[in-house]
Order: structure tokens, then sequence, then C-alpha cells
């Protein structure tokens, strides 16, 4: 074990969820250490919602704050990319892209996820803007709206529960045929079905104004949702052994996620995990929420170790 660990604990990314446990741990006077890359999942989008207090905040300015609130109880703020990360409980190395070594007691782990979308020209140019995935995110928003669903095996699920917001639903199938039950339900609902394959999204004047179907076609719609695929953003973790599991909706596979118990901690002792990293369908408060509770998880861990260490050194005297 390192004699004397730079941090009680590193915090890798800085997205709702790692900075809500920063709040949480440097309140609880630990030595905590956040590495941000920058990059924030819902950076493109214009406002987060179901924030209680903050509803509609642009994702930047949440950050903003809460970056301010960390640091104001002492907690340090890194910009950098974390590039591998290897060790122990008690003596965790996480090195920087600019070749850095930063040792810590604990590690949680805020990576968040990437949204992998399905290979339609147009589609992730918009993304967070008019292509959307989140009824509860965005859907009041485009509620007067005509709004295209891209088909996939949950496709029909999507079209039913957005009909919930706009009036005005179209279901592309793309490859993917509805049952003759599921024919039924979107006719009773009003819901519009094209079978043609979509070619490309169209973009007017920085806008999505419609797509464009593969004989040229082109259907008016003001917004889009589609299916992507949630991949958990483990890369720099190989070294630690963490378990991912696979993530499904019924029988349909949603993406990866770091596993881990109830409180946060990963199949790794000493190393836990918050956000979407974990739990790929947590919203921002969600996330925000989950670091708070797996901070104090790791409180709890380090707590454990300060008594063992002081009753060990006490046994020497």
């Amino acid at each position: 074990m390192t004699s004397n660990p730079q941090y009680d604990v590193i915090i890798i990314g800085g997205g709702a969820a790692g900075l809500s446990g920063a709040v949480t741990l440097a309140r609880a006077r630990r030595r905590v250490l956040v590495v941000d890359a920058g990059r924030p999942r819902n950076a493109t989008a214009a406002h987060a919602h179901n924030y209680l207090g903050l509803e509609g905040i642009p994702p930047l300015e949440l950050l903003k704050k809460g970056r301010a609130e960390a640091t104001s109880y002492g907690a340090e703020i890194r910009n950098g990319t974390v590039s591998s990360t290897s060790g122990s409980i008690g003596d965790f190395i996480v090195t920087l892209d600019d070749g850095t070594d930063l040792t810590a007691r604990r590690l949680l782990v805020t990576t968040g996820l990437t949204d992998e979308l399905p290979d339609i020209p147009g589609l992730a140019e918009r993304w967070g803007r008019e292509v959307l995935h989140c009824p509860f995110c965005h859907g009041w928003e485009v509620r007067e709206d005509t709004v295209g669903i891209i088909g996939s095996p949950i496709g029909v699920h999507q079209a039913l529960m957005w009909r919930q917001w706009s009036d005005t639903i179209v279901l592309f199938t793309q490859n993917y045929e509805p049952t003759a039950d599921e024919y039924e339900k979107l006719a009773a609902r009003g819901i519009g079905v094209v079978t043609e394959k979509i070619e490309e999204v169209i973009v007017e004047n920085g806008v999505l104004a419609g797509v464009r179907l593969i004989s040229g076609k082109a259907i008016p719609v003001q917004a889009v949702v589609t299916r992507p695929n949630f991949a958990a953003n483990t890369e720099v973790l190989k070294c630690l052994d963490l378990d991912v599991t696979d993530v499904a909706m019924g029988e349909v596979k949603m993406g990866t996620a770091l596993a881990i118990d109830p409180m946060g901690a990963t199949s790794t002792e000493g190393v836990y995990a918050a956000g979407n990293v974990a739990i790929v369908t947590e919203n921002v408060i969600g996330s925000a929420a989950a670091g708070v509770r797996t901070a104090g998880a790791v409180n709890a861990s380090l707590t454990e170790e300060d008594v063992r260490l002081a009753v060990e050194a006490r046994a020497q005297v």
C-alpha cells in the first residue's frame, strides 16, 4: 500500500454523478479529486429537465454550478483524460493522458456512456437537439410537432409511448415488421406507419426538417426518435477487472453497463460506480442522487479502513 496516497478518492468523470459524489465526500472532509475530460453526454441539449429546483437549466450551467460547489468544500477538479487505471484497494493508480500518475485509496467511476446511433446520414449531427430518445427529457418540447420514430425491436413501444406527448406520430419501421396485434394498437392510437426505409435525415438551415426515404420521397417531421445502443465507457478500466453486464429491455439488448450492488460497489473491492456507466436509463437528477448515495458507501469503506489502521497502530505502541 502506498504510504500516503495523494487522495482518499479519485472520481473519474465530472458529470452530475461525479460532482454530486465530490460534494458529498468533500463535505465529509475527504481528499477528493475529480478528473473530467469535459465531454458530457448531454452537452448538445439546450436544457436539462425534471431536476427539481433547476428545471430547464442548461446542462453546462448545471455542471459549472456543481464544480463551484465541489471546490467550495475543498475538492480538486482537474481537466484531463484518464488513459489507464491500475492497483487495488488502498493503492489505486490513475494515469492521465499527459503521463501523470495519481494515487488514491478508492475510485469512484462516473464515466457515463456513449450513445451509439443507427447509421443514418444526418442523424448524429442533430443528436440531443431534434434527434431524441427520452420522452421524459424532451417530450414536452415537441408536443405540438410531428415526431418520427425510427424503427427498432422496440419501435412500436416507443411510438405508443411518444403518442402521449404528440398527436402526430409516424413510425418508420425500417427492418422491423410490426405484428398484426401491434398494427392494431398503432391504428387505434392514430399512429402512421411508413414501411419504406429511411435514406437520410433532412437538415435545412441548421434545423431538422424531415426524413428522406430511399425512393427520394421526403416526409416532413420536426423531431426524430431513435433507440441508441448504450455502451458504458469502461475502456480505461480494463486493468481493474470490473464485471460488465448486458442491459436489456425484455429480450432486446440495449447495451452494456458496469455491474454494481445497490450501494454502487463494483466487482473489484475499492472501486465504486454511479450514473449512466452503471444504470443506462438514469436521468440527470437520478445520476446526481446515485453520486450522493455511492459517495456515502465510499466514505463508509474509508471509515472502516481508518479505524482498522488506528487499531493496528495503537497495538504497536
